[in-house]
């Protein structure tokens, strides 16, 4: 082990994974690397290291604190701290307070990145059942405690499950005058190389970009712009290159083919029964975080066309990963390897890799510092309808990019403070936010284009686009993408101000995206900028603002409520008995939406913590993916 880090001798509490399984405390010989804490059984005598006793992954840590002690503790015992990842909270006692502040400190070094890092946490213990600081019985509750978000040892909590990016400091008050808000920030270049594997192709737009092969590797020279990297191929030749289009090598699941990052269970269903084989398979990225499951059609049942059906990898305590109990593995590779020749208690054996590589993800404009578009590059094809700033038309660009062109009416939007937000604007990319290519502003109108989604309006989907009833599955699926792009706008000081199903768009995937994020800032109609006006959005806002026009990311959080009712309506506008006059006095007092028929009592109860009427009560948008995730997690 060339990169240990650190290393110590610790006591370990037990994991305790069932209420009646009695406390021990035991001493191991602890190593920290890059990428993983492991710990060791050992011989104190000899001083030497014996068996692994369990090892837990970085990428999956979630929190490291500290715990308090409980009252009588043992001086051996007085300086705990916890490591708390996918199986829940591994306890460790330090022999003093500086080697448990020096392990604290490089541990969240080491994760500051993660992509699902906690904002609470519990400070105590969770002994026979039940958190002492507490009293919660739910070893997978909540913590109780938000986490200082302080950035002294380079560690703030992110958001659950989306891009590795810093969470927000406090939201600034607006000033009059419309201020733009603060560039997204930029992670620092990286002096050391990194070697990387294109999984997609990739055609240079610019002069300055660099052409991908799929399969091949490139040498990352510098990152610091998080959406194009600089490269250099096998020939020497340099440039940038879309960043989400490479993985490093030698690295993560990304290079196989049977790997589908960012699909869920419809999308998996979807893509398995039009492939139509016996035995086709994928893995994805389960709903809870840094878990995986195997999606598997089988046609050896009774139903027509064959059944899908998913298994969730597990992991022993020592880290190793196992579909049926006997047959453990050190990696998943390995597993998938075992499987494709034994069905070893699954309904098949895994006989066919399906694979959802065709499609490449979007990229963060057009090339690289590609942001002024030239009208000329464009080609209008058909109009897919108009909204508060003008015509939207689906198009080309350069005759092979399919693009969504909005045409904004003169005299609608403040022209010249958007168009210096557009060059912020296009440096945010996530899964779930629809991509701004760029903008055309040398002449009039000008022109905002966007990555275009061949199933449209979520609105107009929940309403006709369902080919057929949808699962709870299926419901639930929507709302988790929407939480999770707006968790990664909120995470960027973004508000949206007029988030709605109308505000979404929908891919060929049933992917769902937030669009128009921060757009009401820039218009000109006083009918749609003021409460009072019959075009402000008042079916989903809160009474702060419809009293006092008080937006912030808690008012975007009630408008999410909303949107979750509208998809659990399957459309249906809200308080339609009721007019706008009537909704401002009577949710001012306390009016909520009911409970839709195909929301169940704890999706509901997700709808009503957005509805509180203190905003600071209101979860936010990384509890609410957390939450939404979970519910997922129990349905699968």
């Amino acid at each position: 082990m060339s990169d240990i880090k650190l290393e110590e001798i610790f006591i370990k509490r037990s994991q305790q994974k069932k209420k009646t399984s009695p406390l021990n405390y035991k001493e191991r010989w602890f190593i920290l690397t890059q990428e993983k804490v492991a710990y060791y059984d050992f011989d104190s005598e000899k001083g030497k290291r014996k068996g692994l006793k369990g090892t837990v992954d970085l990428e999956k840590v979630k929190c490291v604190e500290t715990v308090q002690p409980e009252t009588n503790t043992p001086q051996e015992r007085m300086y705990a701290f916890q490591i708390i990842y996918d199986e829940g909270p591994l306890y460790i006692f330090a022999k003093t307070e500086d080697v448990r502040t020096l392990w604290i400190n490089e541990l969240k070094k080491l994760v500051r990145f993660n992509k699902d890092l906690m904002q609470k946490y519990h400070p105590c213990f969770w002994v026979d059942g039940v958190w002492l600081c507490c009293q919660q019985e739910v070893k997978q509750a909540m913590g109780c405690k938000v986490l200082e978000s302080s950035t002294k040892n380079g560690f703030q909590s992110t958001f659950r499950r989306t891009s590795r990016k810093p969470l927000p400091p406090t939201p600034k008050v607006e000033k009059l005058g419309r201020p733009l808000p603060p560039e997204p920030p930029e992670p620092p270049a990286s002096s050391a190389s990194m070697t990387v594997v294109a999984e997609y192709d990739y055609t240079p737009v610019t002069p300055q970009d660099l052409e991908l092969r799929k399969d091949e590797e490139y040498t990352i020279l510098e990152r610091s712009d998080p959406n194009w990297w600089k490269a250099r191929d096998k020939y020497g030749k340099e440039g940038y290159i879309p960043s989400n289009y490479v993985v490093e090598a030698e690295r993560g699941l990304e290079k196989f083919d049977w790997y589908s990052k960012n699909m869920n269970r419809s999308q998996a269903e979807q893509l398995l029964k039009s492939e139509n084989k016996d035995g086709g398979f994928l893995v994805r990225e389960s709903s809870r975080a840094g878990k995986y499951t195997v999606s598997l059609l089988a046609k050896s049942g009774v139903e027509m066309g064959g059944s899908c059906r998913h298994y969730n990898i597990c992991t022993t305590q020592q880290g190793q990963f196992y579909l049926a109990e006997k047959h453990h593995f050190q990696t998943i590779p390995e597993l998938i390897n075992y499987h494709q020749h034994n069905a070893a208690g699954m309904v098949s054996r895994l006989k066919h890799i399906v694979s959802n590589r065709a499609q490449p993800p979007s990229t963060a404009g057009l090339g690289y510092g590609v942001w002024e578009i030239d009208p000329r590059d464009l080609t209008f094809i058909k109009e897919l309808g108009s909204g508060q700033f003008g015509v939207v038309k689906y198009g080309k660009w350069q005759g092979q990019h399919d693009v969504a062109i909005k045409m904004i009416k003169e005299g609608s939007m403040s022209e010249d403070d958007f168009i210096e937000e557009a060059k912020i604007m296009m440096k945010l990319r996530n899964e779930n936010l629809v991509q701004l290519y760029g903008v055309c502003t040398k002449q009039r109108p000008i022109y905002i284009v966007t990555e275009f989604l061949a199933n449209g309006c979520l609105l107009t989907y929940l309403k006709e686009g369902l080919k057929q009833h949808p699962t709870s599955v299926q419901l639930l699926e929507m709302c988790k993408d929407v939480s999770e792009g707006m968790a990664y706008l909120e995470s960027q000081q973004y508000i949206h101000r007029d988030l709605a199903a109308r505000n979404c768009l929908v891919d060929a995937n049933g992917t769902v995206k937030v669009t128009d994020f921060g757009l009401s800032r820039y218009v000109l109609d006083d009918e749609y900028t003021s409460s009072a006006g019959s075009k402000f959005p008042v079916r989903w806002s809160p009474p702060e603002v419809l009293l006092y026009c008080k937006f912030s990311s808690k008012s975007d959080i009630w408008a999410y409520g909303v949107l979750m009712w509208e998809v659990y309506t399957l459309g249906k506008l809200p308080y339609e008995r009721l007019n706008n006059t009537e909704i401002v006095d009577q949710v001012s007092r306390g009016l909520r939406l009911f409970r839709p028929q195909l929301a169940n009592d704890k999706v509901y109860s997700i709808m009503t913590s957005c509805w509180c009427d203190k905003p600071d009560e209101r979860p936010t948008f990384q509890e609410l993916a957390f939450n939404v995730q979970d519910l997922l997690y129990e349905l699968q």
